[in-house]
């Protein structure tokens, strides 16, 4: 049985849609960006709208974008180029997305690579010490090298373990707000 997305979205036509009703299509758009219409960035809460509703539509359903404008201004060109736009917007959020995870990566490999050095040199500084007198600072600082050698690794086992996850995640919401087939529409009555 398949599973039905959040109840607060209406469902048309296999689609579960997440409506905008606007004033005007400027509003979508960051108002101190002084690029082309087209090129814009979106409104902060705009942005975070469209990829809550993703996220909780969920990866499985069909999700459609319709934004409401009044009917005078569908037909003007701010109103068509808005699913370009919108689309353009999340395409470049999301290959920024995937320069973070790269550099995170990168720097997880580096770290890692810092890591092993450094344990390696702990162990080998290990069995420089006098071990087999029994003395007990010999041991306490043996078991130090071997404990900080293996907390070296921490940070590049965490990137590699749990941190590229969710900037992974981010990419793949960006990227299905991208794709969302948006239809204008005159608002409500």
């Amino acid at each position: 049985m398949r599973s039905q997305p959040h109840s607060a979205y209406r469902q048309e036509n296999g689609y579960t849609l997440i409506d905008m009703s606007l004033r005007e299509p400027r509003q979508l758009f960051h108002t101190l960006d002084p690029a082309p219409f087209r090129e814009r960035d979106l409104d902060s809460q705009a942005e975070a709208y469209l990829l809550a509703a993703v996220r909780e539509i969920g990866a499985r359903h069909a999700g459609k974008l319709v934004i409401h404008l009044p009917e005078a201004l569908l037909a003007g060109e701010e109103a068509r180029s808005l699913p370009l736009a919108i689309g353009h917007y999340f395409e470049y959020r999301a290959a920024e997305t995937l320069q973070t995870l790269r550099a995170l990566l990168f720097n997880g490999a580096v770290s890692l690579l810092i890591g092993l050095l450094f344990l390696l040199g702990c162990l080998s500084a290990r069995r420089l010490l006098p071990v087999s007198s029994g003395e007990d600072l010999a041991l306490i600082l043996g078991e130090g090298l071997l404990i900080i050698g293996w907390v070296a690794l921490w940070r590049p086992l965490e990137v590699f373990l749990y941190d590229w996850w969710p900037v992974w995640q981010r990419r793949r919401e960006q990227l299905r707000v991208a794709r969302l087939p948006v239809e204008l529409r005159a608002v409500w009555a």
